[in-house]
């Protein structure tokens, strides 16, 4: 029997593998711990309740928060929702103005098109060749009516790294509220919400080998607070931001995620650094006319996009075998459109068809790398030459 090579996971944007630490903690409570966190009356709801609480405060130590500023959620998708609506809806009489960015999530997208329809207006902010969002275009963008501004830390596709402490800063200058979509930033670089001067901010556990279902909205709290109305009621959990019984046991594995992260982050976010450079180089020293897509300084440790004229991003795929990479963003995995933030970049249709998204994790090794170099080289280099060979 031919024995079938190992597979090598490289689509950690999308998700990422869980810990075994993350797991190990989570265990007692998917176990005998089954208590509800909500039930306080007896010693199996309060012994939740205290897990929740020491989730709580790991979550926000990671983010340079305090524990309550931060609201579990069921992840990014659904904080980005809670933030976006819930302060536009609490902070309506105030103006019906949004300004956010092109190459936003769809989960940051979606909800501005469906406050379009109930009144708001939304601007969307161009963004430059490398993904960066012009801060000229923000200033002029802000009037009078503009209530909330939401631009993501690190961007999904290209890992472009946003300014985002100077937009907090033009955001305080003109009383505005600042929602930041951090979901692939936390836990990869060091994230401070009151040095970016954020007032709301999505992450979530998967992102950070946690378990998938469970994520947070920070809520600023400090100073002036910040008002958000509900997405969800029944019963008041979460200081009544979020209603519904608590996910003790994916909490609980966020919160030991965050902390793995933040005593870990730097050395790992290095190597990874390092790991993603080696794969760069040596993609590019071994094929021709390739594009790297994205900054070459302001991006994610472990992000590498790229583009390849002459072929199509899902039939290299298709030729890498057990190589896990993606041709975008998992939320469009279903969509035979091309990518949308690579279209706002400028590349051309073709080109968007021809780009291939790494992303590397903490089980990556160079051993791995060095893998994925050769048979992506080799696999480029096959269908270049079939391509030419039909012409």
């Amino acid at each position: 029997m031919k024995r079938l090579s190992k597979k090598i996971y490289m689509d950690n944007h999308a998700t990422t593998p869980m810990d075994p630490r993350v797991l190990k903690a989570m265990m007692p409570y998917l176990k005998g711990k089954f208590g509800n966190a909500a039930s306080g009356t007896h010693f199996f709801g309060r012994e939740a309740a205290e897990a929740v609480e020491r989730a709580r405060g790991q979550t926000a130590k990671l983010i340079n928060a305090e524990p309550r500023e931060i609201v579990f959620t069921s992840g990014a998708t659904e904080s980005n929702n809670l933030a976006l609506k819930g302060a536009a809806w609490a902070n309506k009489d105030k103006g019906a103005h949004i300004v956010t960015v092109a190459t936003e999530h769809k989960s940051v997208l979606d909800p501005c098109k469906r406050l379009s329809f109930e009144g708001f207006r939304v601007t969307y902010l161009p963004v430059k060749k490398d993904g960066m969002l012009d801060l000229s275009d923000l200033e002029k963008a802000i009037s009078a009516k503009t209530i909330l501004i939401s631009v993501m830390l690190a961007n999904n596709e290209i890992g472009t790294l946003q300014p985002i402490a100077e937009i907090g800063r033009i955001a305080r200058e003109k009383g505005v509220l600042f929602h930041c979509d951090a979901a692939q930033a936390v836990g990869k670089i060091p994230v401070d919400t009151e040095a970016l001067g954020v007032d709301l901010m999505s992450f979530n556990a998967h992102k950070i080998y946690g378990p998938k279902g469970v994520g947070a909205l920070y809520v600023r709290k400090r100073g002036s607070q910040v008002r958000v109305l509900p997405l969800v009621d029944g019963g008041g959990h979460e200081v009544g931001l979020r209603s519904g019984t608590l996910n003790v046991p994916g909490i609980v594995g966020f919160g030991k995620a965050c902390d793995i992260c933040r005593r870990e982050m730097k050395v790992e976010s290095k190597r990874l650094e390092g790991l993603r450079n080696r794969l760069s180089q040596g993609i590019l020293n071994g094929l021709s006319e390739c594009v790297v897509n994205g900054g070459e300084r302001n991006r994610l440790p472990n992000n590498l996009n790229v583009s390849f004229p002459g072929v199509r991003a899902d039939d290299v795929i298709k030729g890498l075998g057990g190589i896990a990479v993606s041709s975008g963003s998992a939320c469009l995995s279903t969509s035979p459109d091309s990518s949308y933030v690579l279209r706002a970049i400028g590349l051309s249709e073709d080109l968007a068809y021809s780009t291939i998204r790494f992303g590397l994790g903490r089980f990556n090794t160079q051993g791995e790398v060095d893998k994925v170099i050769r048979r992506v080289v080799s696999a480029i280099k096959r269908l270049r030459h079939t391509k030419v060979g039909h012409v």
